[in-house]
């Protein structure tokens, strides 16, 4: 997993309409990106709305939120819609920008194995560095971590 301190790895990735979104354009002011293992589900969905409804929150401290899934454009587009989210989720199908942050690692849930994203939150400070890492993000104190470390 990414290290706090070091310079966060770009990637460019499709949003909710299919959009590109860089993360180096974002430089200049804090970025929350976070990342879930797949949209429209009870832990994810949580997670979400958290930050739906901490918006004003996030706006304050100047950070714009990126939350990352290896779902299809389509489903983010869904999910996006379903919940009323107001920041950008990302499409990362082929797992490659959670390979490169070191959160797509080994699962298991009922005696099952399987690959998949390791929920993980990562603060980038304005210069494109790592400032903060939540290796293992609870949906339901999420947003109390993130609000403080953004704060501090």
């Amino acid at each position: 997993m990414i290290e706090q301190g070091t310079e966060a790895p770009d990637f460019t990735l499709p949003d909710q309409d299919g959009e590109p979104v860089t993360l180096s354009s974002l430089r200049g002011g804090p970025v929350v990106l976070y990342f879930y293992p797949k949209a429209n589900t009870p832990g994810c969905t949580t997670q979400a709305c958290g930050i739906r409804d901490h918006s004003a929150d996030y706006e304050a401290a100047g950070a714009t939120v990126l939350g990352v899934s290896p779902d299809p454009v389509k489903d983010i587009k869904k999910f996006h819609g379903n919940q009323s989210l107001n920041f950008t989720l990302l499409a990362d199908e082929d797992h490659a920008v959670a390979d490169l942050y070191g959160t797509w690692g080994e699962k298991s849930m009922y005696g099952r194995t399987y690959m998949g994203v390791q929920r993980a939150t990562f603060l980038i400070g304005a210069d494109g560095k790592v400032a903060h890492v939540i290796p293992k993000a609870s949906p339901k104190t999420h947003d109390e971590q993130v609000l403080a470390l953004l704060a501090a």
